[in-house]
């Protein structure tokens, strides 16, 4: 980690952030994006971590559950299939059901365009078919 993420206090916005990540995303996952990002890439781990991770997600207005489905329909709409895989399996950490997530794409179909929607059914279906831990 840079110099700059080591002197943060304990307790930090970054820190918060980077428990929920691990609980959302899984820590082998979120750990080998740390421990992977050099001097270019660092700065957007950083960003992420603390401000949509830290900022965001950390906010009592939402549970976890709908932040996971409104991220689904929202990375359909972006056609963002590896995001997607990721966040089908946060969903899936976070309590929703195979029906919610489902449900979720096929609102985004409509609103945000087929071709997408297939992209994230074909990729949930991929994960919802991997043994879960």
């Amino acid at each position: 980690m840079s110099k700059r993420a080591s002197k943060r206090p304990p307790g930090s916005r970054f820190d918060a952030g980077l428990a929920v990540r691990r609980s959302v995303l899984g820590r082998r996952y979120v750990d080998e994006s740390m421990r992977t990002a050099d001097d270019f890439t660092r700065p957007l781990q950083e960003l992420v971590t603390e401000y949509c991770w830290g900022a965001v997600w950390t906010r009592p207005g939402l549970p976890r559950k709908t932040r996971s489905l409104l991220n689904l329909a929202m990375l359909t709409a972006l056609n963002r299939p590896h995001e997607v895989r990721l966040h089908v399996r946060g969903a899936l950490r976070n309590g929703c059901s195979r029906d919610e997530i489902m449900e979720t794409l096929l609102q985004a179909a409509i609103y945000c365009g087929v071709p997408a929607a297939i992209d994230s059914f074909r990729i949930a279906r991929e994960v919802l078919a991997e043994p879960q831990p």
